[in-house]
């Protein structure tokens, strides 16, 4: 190579330093500008506009949100969309758990681009959230909480994770799709008392869920087989190779709106909190229901929370309302008509009726713990006698 071949190759180089740190500086002093745009709480800021909602009297404290901490677990179709919601609602952390990479095949739904495949979703996430609302605090997590050491990682930050770092995080989403995780969101949740909502989409992309589990009061992940949409559709006909079956961004968004809008009205204290919204794409129909704790839960930690919430409620004071006899219109019976209480208690949660359109995902084992303790007890004999037979043989 010439020396004029040499200088005129070093000229080009510096000239491609000199555009990318001009770049480097103007996107530099972009995000500085949206930094302080962010923090002025005026009518004519895009990152405000949300303030209005106190104003219109929807919310008695909108700006509250900032001090709140929400923890994101899983990445995907309807994980990335939520974790953008809530940062365009100016949330004030989030916490972003997944270890699977952005792929080609996610561009079938909204907020990854082509250009990050092959990067970590929660470090992708992360940059195009930044960019979206510098005021957000992110902390990012590229492992699988289902290993034993992560899963104990996985619990501390959701314990001291909140913005503050001195106490858990005001609410868990799971957007995973897959039991084990949702097993290892319910563990937590139940041994740390952690309020959390599990949402889900269904393999046919056609219909999802939201569920809002409150440890001890209503049902956690183990008390019950969750519940699905019923679509009436054979599960042959589903193919299995990859992620998932199916993916359409739009029944993802929807799932991801429903579960935001309850999020929020949950941290905000307004409107009325779904505990369990389905969804099905294909007849418009959304059923609804809630779901009582099982009083046989194979999970120790939902039985010890069961017993607290059962203490916290006998402790409250019971209001007595008198009530205004009514005057009776006709005091005799001419046709002995009598009004019969036909209301069934629902003790058991296996043994309630579900709302049309809903179905279990799996049948659960007919055994319980109460059944295994009646089943030893069928002889009668009392611990001694048993322990006398036992010497003799």
């Amino acid at each position: 190579m010439s020396t004029v071949e040499e200088l005129k190759a070093r000229i080009e180089e510096l000239e491609k330093e000199l555009a990318e740190e001009k770049s480097n500086k103007s996107a530099g002093a972009h995000r500085v500008k949206i930094a302080k745009m962010s923090a002025e709480v005026v009518d004519s800021n895009p990152y405000s506009r949300l303030m209005a909602l106190k104003r219109m009297g929807i919310v008695d404290n909108y700006e509250h949100i900032r001090d709140l901490t929400v923890a994101v677990v899983g990445i995907g179709g309807v994980g990335s969309v939520a974790a953008e919601m809530l940062t365009r609602c100016g949330i004030g952390k989030l916490l972003l758990f997944d270890y699977d990479k952005v792929e080609l095949a996610n561009m079938n739904r909204l907020f990854f681009q082509p250009h990050q495949a092959g990067m970590s979703k929660v470090e992708a996430a992360e940059v195009t959230l930044r960019d979206i609302n510098p005021d957000v605090e992110f902390e990012v997590h590229n492992y699988d909480i289902t290993k034993i050491d992560n899963f104990q990682h996985f619990m501390k930050r959701i314990s001291n994770g909140n913005l503050q770092g001195d106490g858990c995080v005001d609410l868990i989403l799971s957007c995973v799709d897959n039991f084990e995780a949702r097993m290892a969101i319910n563990t937590a949740c139940n041994e740390l008392g952690q309020n959390w909502i599990e949402s889900g989409v269904s393999e046919n992309a056609v219909s999802g869920h939201i569920q809002l589990i409150k440890p001890g009061e209503t049902a956690c992940f183990t008390c019950a087989p969750p519940l699905i949409v019923a679509e009436n559709i054979d599960e042959k006909t589903l193919k299995r190779d990859g992620v998932c079956a199916a993916s359409l961004p739009t029944t993802m968004c929807v799932v991801a709106g429903l579960l935001v809008q309850n999020t929020l009205k949950y941290l905000l204290g307004f409107g009325c909190v779904s505990c369990y919204l389905g969804y099905s794409a294909l007849t418009d129909f959304f059923p609804t229901m809630l779901m009582k704790p099982n009083p046989h839960c194979d999970d120790s930690f939902c039985m010890k929370r069961q017993t607290e919430h059962k203490e916290k409620v006998a402790a409250q004071p019971i209001e007595v309302k008198l009530e205004k006899e009514e005057e009776i219109v006709h005091e005799t019976n001419e046709f002995g008509i009598e009004l019969v209480d036909e209301t069934i208690e629902d003790t058991d949660i296996k043994e309630s009726h579900l709302p049309q359109g809903l179905v279990y995902a799996y049948d659960a084992p007919e055994t319980s713990k109460k059944e295994t303790e009646d089943e030893v007890d069928e002889t009668g004999e009392s611990l001694e006698e048993l322990m006398a037979k036992m010497k003799t043989m």
